[in-house]
């Protein structure tokens, strides 16, 4: 490869968009990323002259961390649109600038990198920078130490302009204030979940769900109670009618205002524009067209009003053998309740058995952000 074409292609991968993050920060609050491509990229072919000189046409920042090395070790990229290409991604989001998740939001991930083995799971996060250089991933594995073991495990930022764009809510986010919205944080995610599967495909989840066994539908619904459904879980193939149709909805009955309208009310209204729904006798799930509407038990078999139950302490700890994952609401957790290792409350239990890493990491009072500098207001 000739010196020209080398330092082409590695300015066409640091001028590309779209790029996930593997585990960021440094220890000086210095943001890195693994150079992305489908494929692995040798060493031998950039030299260090070719590094210098594509730094001297970038900021300073830009390949830092290449530059400090003597020795440029193999970087992998990876794509957006090639992780989540076959639709079968599963996907969290945070959308205010924290970048110190809390425990359940770690366990939420682990959780479901741990179920879901052999699919991606991304975090998609507002407070991710844009990349300022390249770092090798074993380096960034240490910002989240409890997410560290898990190949499967993704962070890329959330630009939601990006993310609209191509959708109904572009227009909307385009004109919407949000300083005049009083659920911002929860509307700007009922919007993003929504673009974001119908682009991609998958999974989505709240990151107050633990996840126990695979999903095995792929084009689902989980129902809160009987003819209401929830939007905090639910799965459905790339650029399907219902996420488009909800798309629609959201923009044409807006109302910030209400608690709920662009969410669970929003996907319940869509659906019964399907079909009709009837009541759940038992524990059976509802087929709506190619749409399965899952039973309560599939993910809330502690309904919101007994949250509580998640942190006592039960006689007879249950199998949930009907659910796939618990939803926690954490909404409800204004008292900020947390898991306490060795309280052999519920919430104690759930985190033992299907998040470990991060179990272990409170019982030994570990900080569990130890290279993270970043303020999480």
């Amino acid at each position: 490869m000739s010196k020209g074409l080398k330092l082409f292609v590695l300015l066409l991968l640091i001028a590309t968009g779209g790029f996930l993050y593997r585990y960021p920060w440094s220890q000086h609050s210095t943001f890195y990323m693994t150079v992305l491509f489908s494929q692995k990229i040798k060493n031998s072919d950039f030299d260090q002259d070719t590094i210098i000189n594509v730094q001297n046409k970038q900021p300073t920042e830009t390949l830092k961390n290449l530059t400090e090395r003597a020795e440029v070790k193999n970087y992998t990229a990876v794509r957006l649109s090639d992780i989540l290409s076959q639709g079968n991604g599963i996907m969290f989001i945070e959308t205010t600038d924290r970048m110190k998740p809390s425990p359940l939001v770690l366990c939420a991930v682990e959780s479901a990198a741990r179920v879901y083995s052999n699919r991606s799971v991304v975090y998609f996060m507002k407070g991710l920078p844009d990349m300022h250089g390249v770092n090798e991933e074993s380096e960034a594995k240490k910002i989240f130490p409890t997410l560290s073991s898990f190949d499967n495990v993704y962070f890329s930022p959330l630009r939601m302009e990006d993310i609209f764009t191509g959708t109904p809510l572009l227009p909307w986010y385009k004109k919407v204030d949000p300083k005049r919205e009083p659920y911002w944080t929860h509307v700007s995610a009922d919007g993003c979940r929504l673009a974001l599967i119908w682009k991609y495909g998958g999974i989505y989840m709240d990151t107050d769900i633990i996840s126990m066994r695979p999903i095995p539908d792929v084009n689902f619904l989980a129902a809160q109670s009987s003819k209401f459904s929830s939007n905090g879980v639910f799965g459905l193939s790339t650029h399907h009618s219902f996420s488009w149709r909800c798309m629609e909805d959201f923009v044409q009955n807006y109302n910030g205002a209400v608690w709920g309208n662009q969410g669970p009310q929003l996907f319940t209204r869509v659906l019964e524009q399907r079909c009709e729904i009837p009541n759940f006798v038992s524990t059976e799930d509802i087929k709506c067209g190619n749409i399965s509407f899952l039973n309560p038990q599939r993910f809330y078999p502690i309904p919101y009003p007994a949250w509580k139950r998640y942190y006592e302490v039960w006689d007879k700890v249950p199998t949930f053998d009907n659910s796939h994952a618990l939803h926690l609401w954490n909404f409800m957790n204004k008292e900020q309740k947390m898991v306490v290792p060795g309280s052999n409350t519920l919430v104690d239990h759930l985190y033992k058995q299907y998040c470990p890493n991060i179990y272990n990491a409170l019982k030994n009072n570990e900080n569990i952000y130890p290279n993270l500098t970043k303020d999480t207001t």
